[in-house]
């Protein structure tokens, strides 16, 4: 396909020369940061918000469930670009600066179709996946997405309809799959939590989770009153209650 292309005036192509236009007045440092915060920045932003969130997710009473919530929304990210392969291929729409000359091309050499963004499908993929499991965290995303479909634009390298094709999909991947997601995800995430790997059920433990990963690799476990364990597995007596008779019988 030629790519999205219409006759006569183009709201598509005035939107991108009123948003890249401000590329040709900016200062060149404000560009070069422009330009990193576009294709790396907001990407590892979101990277680092979807750890934040897991950590707090994972001593929640309801871990397994939280973090599979967490772990679904790189996934769906991962899913809707694999989706994009045959959509780029099928729409073959050319970068906007091949098209269109006088543009401020901030990251020139992109030779791959523009229909959709790669970067926008990915960036609100994990938006709204991480709005399916916590709406405070999901919010966040949503807006550094939006930030990254404008940076795009403001690069010279998409259409506005690129990013919103982008957004669409991302969307569309993130909230049709979840339900299934979920169904497979929180189990799991709850047999990892049952793990006898204690690394790894500690990252997906409720609080207390440490004592209950002992009982379940054989020995029993117990908490004192500051919630820390007493019990190493398989030992069967409480240490600092062995401790404590030990100390009764030397005073005796």
């Amino acid at each position: 396909m030629a790519g999205l292309a219409l006759e006569g005036p183009n709201p598509d192509v005035d939107v991108l020369d009123g948003i890249n236009g401000l590329a040709k007045g900016a200062p060149h440092w404000v560009n070069k940061a422009m330009e990193y915060i576009g294709e790396y920045g907001i990407i590892a932003g979101l990277g680092v918000l979807c750890l934040i969130a897991w950590w707090g997710a994972r001593r929640k009473p309801d871990a397994p469930a939280a973090i599979a919530g967490f772990v679904w929304a790189p996934l769906a990210a991962g899913l809707a670009l694999l989706a994009n392969i045959p959509i780029r291929s099928f729409v073959e729409r050319p970068r906007p600066f091949k098209d269109h000359a006088g543009l401020e091309v901030l990251i020139p050499g992109k030779s791959d179709y523009s229909f959709v963004s790669d970067h926008a499908t990915l960036t609100m993929a994990v938006g709204v996946g991480l709005f399916v499991a916590s709406r405070k965290y999901g919010l966040l995303g949503i807006a550094l997405a939006l930030a990254e479909g404008f940076c795009r634009v403001y690069m010279g390298v998409h259409y506005p309809t690129d990013v919103v094709g982008g957004f669409a999909l991302g969307t569309a991947v993130a909230l049709l799959l979840a339900p299934v997601a979920q169904a497979l995800l929180v189990p799991l995430m709850t047999a990892i939590g049952r793990s006898r790997v204690g690394w790894i059920a500690w990252w997906v433990r409720a609080p207390g989770g440490r004592a209950r990963a002992a009982a379940a690799a054989g020995g029993r476990a117990e908490l004192d009153a500051e919630g820390e364990r007493i019990v190493a597995a398989g030992s069967g007596v409480p240490t600092r209650r062995r401790d404590r008779d030990r100390d009764k019988d030397l005073a005796a």
